[in-house]
């Protein structure tokens, strides 16, 4: 059994209400995934593992009854960014031997969440 390697960064966006957002990302887990708003109100998620967001339980812990949440955290965090602003968070992930198994973007932008990733495979026009 192949071991998944993955890897997780994004952009820097500013948000308009820090401790909004803090609080957001505070209700939700992220894997080995670190996030941070730093002092000047900018967003920014990185790390060794797959950008898939769960509800967090009281205790802190991921609720993995719930499911994965990432699409709506992502459509809560848009009605913070900044006007302008563009939040593009991408994963790529391989296994042991080296091939790319997983490669997934979410771009925030103008109040709405975009995905791209490796799911279809669509063919060639000569």
């Amino acid at each position: 059994m192949a071991t998944l390697q993955a890897a997780t960064t994004s952009t820097g966006a500013l948000v308009t209400d820090p401790q909004a957002v803090r609080k957001l990302c505070e209700n939700h887990c992220f894997g080995t995934l670190s996030w941070e708003v730093n002092d000047d109100s900018e967003l920014v998620i990185w790390g060794y593992d797959s950008f898939e967001v769960y509800e967090a339980r009281e205790n802190g812990l991921p609720d993995y009854d719930g499911g994965i949440v990432t699409h709506e955290f992502l459509r809560s965090l848009a009605e913070y960014l900044e006007p302008g602003e563009e939040f593009d968070i991408q994963t790529a992930g391989l296994t042991k031997c080296r091939f790319p198994v997983l490669a997934k973007r979410y771009v925030v932008r103008d109040g709405e969440v975009l995905h791209a990733d490796l799911s279809s495979l669509e063919p060639i026009d000569e």
